[in-house]
Order: structure tokens, then C-alpha cells, then sequence
């Protein structure tokens, strides 16, 4: 008998129908004698529509308690219905907001992060052959407030609590049948990995992958809770998240190509060339909770450097602003940026024991003619910033290049 903690996104969700399929779904692992908890997010478009209500009484800004208050109340609705499904169908079960688990989180409201869980009730309802559903994406702080996690917080909510009841599993049920080698509306040859690990997750998540919320994926691997991500209505073995690296001689050198078009490029010019100047440049853009990705830096012959860096694209504008008075008061020559632009990265734990996956990469998009802009480096991946009309080109000639495509079946 294994403990397994369920996680169902909006779209699993998101009709009464599509209820009562989970609940089936949920008896059928009950059946096999297993404990099960279930995470489930608001039925798909409830958060938006409590969004968009906080929006038209308040023009600007919702005070965000008010705002976690209004948007918790999404999942509520869920964790009654599939309580009440399940029940009819002969599986007791019972549901719980955050706050009634006591999902302690800190006082960040609409992105807080969770610091403890109380699993006493939980364990007591299992203990007494409930199935327990909890809502994903919320919690309570040390005051009593409720809290949210942000988007795609149900997926941390699920994590975090099969950490805390040491489960088995952690099974995250979506619209897809697994992580793929990338995106297959992309590259149709895209093939489902069977296992992937936590850092090769953690990267692809980060460059762009939206399977799997980054910071759900961040603490599975802090607490080794193995994750599988499986597709909400069709049998499939799905793909598995683990800690391990296992050696083979198949095993490839790239698990996978992400890319991210959510990108934009901005350049100071001719800034003085002395000690500290970075810190200058990038330290008022960290003041005003812009987030920096790639970096390069070339020094002239004049004693100045040209600094580039990318930002979200929705940071843009406001990255741009913050750039420009710091030119003026830094005496640079100019200030230029640009939003076409694309990140695309490959990602394996196989690079660690394999020279020269760099080259390989630029050789690919060089005969594709795409020229690379900026490159960055870690120990598992390679990502460069290209041209965005050339994104999917890239990828695709990158897919082949890596020997990720699915191989031909017979008769195609």
C-alpha cells in the first residue's frame, strides 16, 4: 500500500463532469488500496474571473489581502465538489482549505511561500480510510490571514505536503502525458521522456518549459519527492522526476530544447570601464524588482564597456527607464534595447561527461544560418539568445541535430 499525494490542475477541474471523472479516477487508486491525499486547483478560469471582479471595484491595484481573501475562494468551490463526488461513489472523503491543514506561510500576499505544514489531520483522516482533498494555492500566516502562492501554486501545494506525509508519490495531473523532449507543437518528432532529473527539470522549467511550476519542481528536489506528471484523461506511465542519474550507455547527452520567447535585450554604451560599474548598472534594476537573466559585458579600446543584459519582456519599459537614468548619471553614450528576440537552451546532466556539446550547438544554428547574440553556460546547459523569427528553426535544427527526434515508425 503506497501513500500518494494527487495534484489536478483547471483544466482536470474545470466542469462537473470533468469532476466526476477525477473522483472516478481517485476511487480506482483507493481501490487498489492505496492512501490518497488531493490537491486540486480553482475550475479553470475561476481565478481570472475573481481577478478581473477585484479589478472593476478597484481601479488600481487590489489591496492584495483583499485580493487572497477573494481568489482562495476558487478552490473551495473544487475541494466540496470532488469531496461530494467521491462520496457519492462510496469513497469517504473530506476536504480542507490551507488555513484548515494549516499550510503556515509567511505574509507575502499573492506570492507567499510556505513554511511549515501541520499533517495531523491528514494522517488521522487516512488513518481512518478517508481520501483527504486540499486545496492547492493557498495557506495562513502566523496572524491568521489567509494566503496565496502565486500562479501555479496548487503544484507547490502538492509537493510540499507529500514532503511533509513522506509519501511515495507525487502525482501532478495536466493537459499533457508527460515532459517531452520539447515542445511538440513545435518539433512534432518530440518524444516523451520516461525520467528526467530534478536539475533537468528545474532548468527546462526555468528556460521556458511551462509543465511544472518552477518552484514546485525547486522543493520536490530539496526533499526528494519523486514527481510524476501525467496526463489528467488518458492512461499513460507519464514521466517520472527523480534524484537519480542513471548511468547507461544510452543515455543521451540532452534530455531536451527549451526556449523562451518572453524576452527582451537592453544595452548601456559606453559606460566608463572602472571597478564597480556593474553594481551600478544592475543594482538599481534589482532596486526596482526587475530580474536579470543573461549578462555580457565587452570592453573597448577606450576605456569603456558596453553592458547587455535580458529581462522579462513584460519588465521592459520599466527596466529601460531605470537604464536610462542611470546613462545619464553614469555619462554613458546610450541606452538601446530590443524585444525581438528569443532564448533558446539545451539542457542534459549528460554534458557533465561529454566534451565539445557547446560546438555542436553553434554548428547547428550556423548552418541554419541564425546568428547568436548572447551566450550563457552552466554545468547541465547551454542557452543563446537569437532572433525571435528564427526561434523555431533553431530548435528544430537543435531537435535533430541532438538526435532528439522520435524515430519513424514503419509505414510513415
Amino acid at each position: 500500500m503506497a501513500l500518494i499525494v494527487q495534484k489536478f490542475g483547471g483544466t482536470s477541474v474545470g466542469t462537473v463532469e470533468r469532476i466526476a471523472q477525477v473522483a472516478e479516477k481517485v476511487k480506482k487508486f483507493r481501490e487498489k488500496g492505496d492512501d490518497i491525499v488531493v490537491v486540486v486547483s480553482a475550475m479553470s478560469g475561476e481565478t481570472n474571473r475573481l481577478i478581473d471582479l477585484a479589478k472593476q471595484i478597484s481601479d488600481d491595484q487590489p489591496v492584495a489581502r483583499e485580493l487572497d481573501v477573494m481568489v482562495s475562494t476558487g478552490e473551495q468551490v473544487t475541494i466540496a465538489l470532488l469531496a461530494m463526488a467521491l462520496i457519492k461513489r462510496g469513497v469517504p472523503a473530506v476536504s480542507y482549505t490551507g488555513s484548515q491543514v494549516r499550510i503556515l506561510t509567511d505574509s507575502a500576499h499573492t506570492k507567499a511561500r510556505i513554511l511549515s505544514i501541520d499533517d495531523s489531520n491528514i494522517r488521522a483522516d487516512l488513518k481512518a480510510g478517508r481520501v483527504v482533498v486540499v486545496a492547492g494555492f493557498q495557506g495562513v500566516d502566523e496572524q491568521g490571514n489567509i494566503t496565496t502562492l502565486g500562479r501555479g501554486g496548487s503544484d507547490t501545494t502538492g509537493v510540499a505536503l507529500a514532503a511533509a506525509l513522506k509519501a511515495d508519490e507525487c502525482q501532478i495531473y495536466t493537459d499533457v502525458d508527460g515532459v517531452y523532449t520539447t515542445d511538440p507543437r513545435v518539433v512534432p518528432k518530440a518524444q516523451r521522456l520516461e525520467k528526467i532529473t530534478f536539475e533537468e527539470m528545474l532548468e527546462m522549467a526555468s528556460l521556458g518549459s511551462k509543465v511544472l511550476q518552477i518552484r514546485s519542481v525547486e522543493f520536490a528536489g530539496k526533499y526528494n519527492v519523486p514527481l510524476r506528471v501525467l496526463h489528467s484523461f488518458q492512461e499513460g506511465p507519464g514521466t517520472l522526476i527523480t534524484l537519480d542519474e542513471e548511468e547507461s550507455m544510452e543515455q543521451p547527452i540532452i534530455s531536451g530544447i527549451a526556449f523562451n520567447r518572453d524576452e527582451a535585450k537592453l544595452t548601456i554604451r559606453g559606460v566608463p570601464d572602472l571597478p564597480g560599474v556593474a553594481f551600478k548598472i544592475l543594482g538599481p534594476i534589482s532596486s526596482a524588482n526587475i530580474e536579470v537573466d543573461m549578462i555580457v559585458q565587452n570592453v573597448a579600446h577606450d576605456n569603456t564597456t558596453d553592458f547587455t543584459f535580458t529581462v522579462h519582456r513584460n519588465d521592459y519599459q520599466s527596466a529601460q527607464q531605470v537604464l536610462e537614468a542611470t546613462a545619464r548619471e553614469l555619462g554613458a553614450r546610450e541606452v538601446v534595447g530590443d524585444v525581438n528576440i528569443a532564448k533558446v537552451s539545451i539542457v542534459g546532466v549528460g554534458m557533465r561527461s561529454h566534451a565539445g556539446v557547446a560546438s555542436r550547438m553553434f554548428e547547428a544554428l550556423a548552418k541554419e544560418n541564425i546568428n547568436i547574440q548572447m551566450i550563457s553556460t552552466s554545468e547541465i546547459k547551454v542557452s543563446v539568445v537569437i532572433e525571435e523569427k528564427y526561434l523555431e528553426l533553431a530548435v528544430r535544427a537543435l531537435h535533430t541535430a541532438f538526435e532528439l527526434d522520435a524515430p519513424a515508425r514503419q509505414g510513415d
